[in-house]
């Protein structure tokens, strides 16, 4: 099937055309260091407020300001700043359009985008015709046109573009890529990712009230894979997508939509407004991938129905296995039993990532967020390619669109080559230890 066209998908995209015609210059030379990184976030809410807290055990970092739309969310990240013993940053928080207002105003070297999810692909425009680095909170983009957007308005300005997907980042996660680099694993055939994680009571409605939070809209008026870059993320890397091989193709499915109206029915009775709604959204979903190469991918989106976090990353290769769920590898000539799984927390030890140097598992996230966070600053203070770029962030954003159309034709639908044919040459890179 051929890739789809940046013009040919889709005749309006939601996002705005920003004045690329007069575009700053900018270099992406390694040696040009720069002492202290001006930083700038926008949406302060939970996820915003854990960046700014990571942010300020990270040296050579100066959050100068803060955005948001409820003025109190921002005084707060503010006041995290001054408890710090660091300079008060400038709030801005008028409307929804206040953050135009920063990037015009601020002289920052980056911007931590943390709004909800409809924002980001705008905001990340906006800051890269600034010459400001964008970290942009997951996903990139929501539609193929934007994450277009995303990709052409990176390489024009010659600033780099990275979504925060800290799964990617994750010291299991670096220990199988390390392993996987060395051949262990031998080609990679195939992998599986998921994401189940039922988040209704907390994420999507309000566990007392049951009232609806703003992604509970999203469940409402689509069916898809919502949130499919936690998943993904350290996929990419495992199968060199980008880099050697692209997704041609995505086949997307879904179970019927269940466990919304019975979680509402069982938690607030029977004639709660939510109860008897009619979600699109189905609770799970599974898509499968084939790449250029021959490789595929399964991934399942899962946040709906009871049961415990479970990411079930799993890596398959000629010579081995790796499955994160069992915590278990099998290795091929190397494995002391015959198709017997043995631990996989040695090998992790052995084949540990150099950004895991030190043990960072009382920050946020078992220490995800600060490797995450300290990688993409170190990027910026280089003037250099940040650790996630513009094309694997637009690979891991479009599985949201591309799923729900799958679903809704029923049929495989090509995927997009973001890269325009420089895959075949462009040359692993994230997490190169």
């Amino acid at each position: 099937m051929k890739n789809i066209s940046r013009r040919g998908f889709i005749e309006k995209g939601t996002v705005a055309t920003v004045g690329i015609g007069s575009l700053p210059s900018f270099s992406n030379a390694m040696n040009e260091q720069k002492k202290t990184v001006k930083v700038g976030v926008i949406g302060t809410g939970g996820r915003g407020t854990s960046h700014i807290s990571n942010l300020l055990t990270i040296e050579g970092v100066e959050i100068v300001a803060l955005c948001d739309l409820t003025q109190s969310k921002a005084e707060n990240g503010a006041d995290l700043c001054q408890s710090a013993g660091r300079n008060r940053p400038t709030i801005y928080c008028k409307d929804e359009n206040t953050w135009k207002e920063l990037l015009e105003k601020e002289k920052l070297d980056c911007v931590i985008i943390a709004t909800y999810w409809d924002s980001h692909a705008a905001i990340a425009i906006g800051a890269m015709t600034k010459g400001i680095y964008p970290g942009i909170e997951v996903p990139a983009a929501l539609t193929v046109q934007d994450i277009w957007q995303l990709v052409e308005t990176s390489e024009k300005t010659g600033i780099p573009c990275m979504m925060l997907e800290n799964w990617s980042f994750r010291q299991d996660n670096l220990a199988a890529l390390n392993m996987k680099r060395l051949g262990m694993f031998g080609e990679i055939v195939h992998c599986h990712c998921a994401h189940s994680h039922d988040c209704i009571d907390h994420w999507f409605f309000d566990n007392k009230t049951g009232e609806k939070k703003w992604p509970a809209e999203y469940l409402l008026n689509y069916n898809r894979d919502q949130y499919p870059t936690h998943s993904v993320g350290p996929i990419i890397s495992w199968m060199d997508i980008n880099r050697g091989d692209i997704f041609t193709e995505i086949f997307s499915t879904a179970t019927a939509s269940k466990g919304i109206n019975a979680y509402m029915k069982r938690k607030f009775g029977n004639d709660h407004p939510n109860a008897n709604l009619k979600y699109k959204q189905g609770d799970i979903v599974t898509s499968v991938l084939k790449t250029k190469m021959g490789k595929t991918l399964v991934i399942n989106y899962d946040m709906q129905l009871p049961r415990p976090y479970s990411n079930r990353w799993l890596l398959q290769g000629t010579l081995g296995v790796y499955d994160e769920e069992k915590a278990s590898t099998y290795l091929e000539d190397k494995s002391p039993e015959y198709n017997q799984w043995e631990p996989w927390k040695p090998y992790e030890a052995k084949y540990n990532h150099k950004w895991w140097s030190a043990d960072f598992s009382a920050q946020s996230h078992g220490g995800t967020d600060y490797v995450m966070l300290s990688q993409f600053i170190d990027a910026v203070k280089a003037k250099g390619p940040t650790p996630i770029d513009v094309y694997d962030s637009a690979v891991m954003s479009a599985i949201v669109e591309l799923s729900g159309i799958s679903i809704q034709k029923n049929a495989p639908v090509p995927f997009p080559d973001f890269t325009k044919g420089k895959w075949k040459t462009n040359k692993p890179y994230f997490g190169i230890d």
